[in-house]
């Protein structure tokens, strides 16, 4: 005996009048952004006055200091 399979469709724009939905981006993300690390870093590099540091120092203190949520 043969099976018939039903095939679901879903509604096209055309029929629903909304576009089509695009994926949520990745909420499982934690920890901060390259940006807000790259801007906390400019902020140390500022609040030591502008002196030559050590770049990769400022990054990981600002990376620390983010994750522990302090500034």
């Amino acid at each position: 005996m043969a099976r018939t399979s039903a095939k679901t469709s879903t509604p096209t724009e055309k029929e629903t009048g909304k576009a089509p939905s695009t994926p949520a981006p990745n909420q499982t993300r934690t920890g901060p952004t390259h940006e807000q690390i790259a801007r906390r870093a400019y902020e140390i590099f500022l609040a030591r006055g502008g002196q030559p540091g050590n770049p990769e120092h400022d990054w990981h203190q600002a990376e620390r200091e983010l994750l522990l949520g302090r500034q």
